[in-house]
């Protein structure tokens, strides 16, 4: 499914992506619908409401990758390293996190799916409220989407960020600089 905002082609368990900026995307999984409102499950810090914000005020208008929105929220500062100590497991309409999205069962060929009604929607349902660790790097939307659908903690847009900075500190480490 291209990017548009259309859920026609959904099925619960399914990533969801939401682009962010060229470098980084929000993800989620979907739940499936409720009264005929499609609605997602995803990592997002506690008590971030992206309807607070007006168009012109809101952090993506400024700029801003999503996951730093939460720097606006007064209970949930991002302290150092892109790290949020409360966060949680929320559920949300499909479209209050963006008109754009896709499908992106990324690592479907490399691991194998669980169960959405056994494993995966039980897994959230667990989840759900539970304060868990924000961390761009180890723990991020990405982490915690691919762990609900394939029991695995991966991301691959920090796999490219890793790509890019691992060189860089290797030589800084080899020059004695780090």
């Amino acid at each position: 499914m291209g990017l548009k905002n259309s859920h026609h082609n959904l099925f619960p368990g399914d990533i969801i992506e939401y682009p962010r900026n060229k470098y980084f995307s929000h993800f989620a999984i979907y739940l499936g619908e409720r009264d005929g409102v499609p609605y997602v499950a995803h990592l997002t810090c506690r008590g971030l409401s992206l309807k607070r914000y007006t168009p012109q005020h809101s952090p993506r208008a400024l700029g801003f990758p999503t996951l730093w929105m939460c720097l606006t929220d007064s209970d949930n500062k991002l302290p150092l390293f892109g790290r949020a100590l409360r966060s949680e497991i929320k559920m949300d309409p499909l479209e209050l996190l963006g008109k754009k999205y896709k499908v992106n069962n990324m690592l479907d060929d490399a691991y194998p799916v669980r169960d959405f009604h056994n494993v995966v929607k039980p897994a959230i349902d667990d989840m759900m409220g539970r304060d868990v660790t924000f961390d761009i790097l180890f723990h991020n939307s990405e982490h915690q989407a691919a762990l609900f659908r394939y029991g695995v903690k991966k991301s691959l847009q920090i796999e490219k960020v890793y790509k890019h900075i691992m060189p860089t500190w290797k030589k800084l480490f080899e020059e004695k600089k780090l």
